[in-house]
């Protein structure tokens, strides 16, 4: 063989050889292209992601400023509401202070009545029983009125001295075993009004 067939055959090895380094920088130009196109994809979803979250955040940031006026607008309604409940339960209070007692009175009015009417009586009559007669029955009436207010007689015939109802005003020596803190007399009547005591009873209790 000779030399220039030798350089032939060099040759066409070398032609040979240029495709595949023409293919090996396409497929490195490829494989660029399909990176930078997947980094662009991935800049894409992260702008979406953070264009969303944004989104989502004003929306919330929305709804709470909705519901903060919301809250406002109640806080008003219930401090107004409040204010006028205030000022009607105190005009109520003075009223019922100034016309606490406008139903006794209507009660006892009817028994004023009966007493003037036993006044104009007596004036014509001279017979006492007839007097007394009037008085007792005015009397019953005006007990009954009063225990329609819930006011009643505090118990004293034959009780127990309680301090709780009673108030000592005599000792009374001599009385025995079976009347010692018993209570003997009573020297003034004590009254209750429904469960409260507004007058205690004076009573003499057996030593």
């Amino acid at each position: 063989m000779t030399e220039k067939d030798i350089n032939i055959e060099e040759g066409e090895e070398l032609k040979e050889e240029q495709p595949a380094n023409e293919n090996t920088t396409e497929n490195t130009q490829d494989t660029a292209g399909t990176k930078q196109a997947d980094n662009s994809d991935a800049d894409s979803e992260d702008t979406d992601k953070k264009a969303e979250a944004e989104t989502e955040e004003e929306d919330e940031i929305t709804n709470l400023k909705s519901q903060i006026s919301t809250l406002k607008t109640e806080l008003l309604y219930k401090a107004a509401e409040f204010d006028n409940y205030r000022k009607r339960t105190l005009k109520e209070r003075a009223e019922l202070i100034l016309n606490g007692g406008e139903k006794v009175i209507t009660a006892i009015l009817p028994i004023i009545d009966d007493m003037e009417r036993a006044i104009d009586n007596g004036a014509k009559t001279d017979d006492p029983e007839v007097l007394r007669e009037g008085m007792t029955l005015i009397h019953q009436k005006f007990i009954k009125t009063l225990e329609s207010q819930g006011v009643s007689k505090i118990d004293t015939e034959g009780a127990d001295f309680d301090t709780d109802v009673h108030e000592a005003v005599a000792m009374v020596p001599g009385m025995g075993d079976d009347k010692k803190g018993k209570v003997i007399d009573c020297l003034q009547q004590g009254y209750k009004l429904n469960d409260k005591v507004i007058r205690h009873a004076k009573v003499a209790v057996g030593q």
